[in-house]
């Protein structure tokens, strides 16, 4: 039975750099995201079967459950979105469908698949996507430092309840240049103004995330669980400037 690497959120940023990264060791995957037809191209560039849906529908974790044929070896959630605004200007319905999609779609996720991540040999390990936004303070992130925070939650409480035979762990990226962050990315000179805050002054990329993903994924990681791994460049807890 093949045992395969699960990753929500295939056609982002992260989750396409990790799709590749993991493709090219030969890892078995099952790529699952919204846009059906961005999915597909990707599925046709590394031969890889998908599934496509809603991941607040879970009509799309049942399918995704019956796609692994009972075994997964890693499941990665790596949906998201950044929308940023000051709390004056943040609507209620935006905060519960930024829980809804980054905390409460992690979990829909973990329950369908957890059955099958406990039936291999080798523990299975999921890892989460958070950000450095829930833990340290920054304006006009009100919903999705909220959202965030809920997820590294999730995190602990998940890596309690399925030990020992599942291993749960987050990564923590700080700005990264992804679609997603084209916003702040792509004007030159803002980029460059928050690449400087960084101890190491530059902005993450897409690959410095999917490798810490795969670190986690793998047996060199057998005995780390509950973690939330920052991969910020030192943005989070070091200060190198009085």
């Amino acid at each position: 039975m093949t045992q395969r690497i699960v990753i929500y959120g295939a056609t982002g940023g992260i989750g396409s750099a990790l799709a590749r990264l993991l493709a090219r060791s030969g890892t078995p995957l099952l790529l699952v995201g919204r846009d059906a037809a961005r999915l597909g191209e990707l599925a046709r560039e590394l031969e890889a079967p998908m599934v496509a849906g809603d991941v607040l529908d879970s009509g799309l974790h049942e399918r995704v459950a019956a796609a692994v044929e009972g075994s997964s070896a890693g499941l990665v959630y790596a949906v998201g979105n950044l929308r940023l605004t000051p709390l004056a200007r943040t609507e209620a319905e935006q905060m519960t469908a930024d829980f809804q999609l980054h905390a409460v779609g992690a979990a829909l996720a973990v329950k369908a698949l957890q059955a099958a991540l406990k039936s291999g040999d080798e523990a299975g390990s999921v890892v989460l996507c958070s950000s450095i936004a829930a833990r340290s303070g920054f304006s006009n992130h009100v919903s999705v430092s909220m959202a965030k925070g809920a997820l590294e939650g999730l995190t602990v409480a998940l890596a309690a309840e399925l030990a020992p035979k599942v291993r749960v762990n987050a990564v923590a990226p700080s700005l990264t240049r992804t679609p997603l962050a084209a916003g702040l990315t792509g004007n030159e000179k803002l980029a460059a103004g928050i690449a400087a805050l960084h101890p190491l002054p530059r902005l993450g990329e897409a690959e410095d995330v999917a490798q810490a993903i795969a670190f986690l994924l793998s047996p060199r990681s057998s005995w780390i669980s509950g973690q939330v791994l920052p991969v910020d460049g030192g943005r989070s807890n070091l200060r190198t400037k009085g």
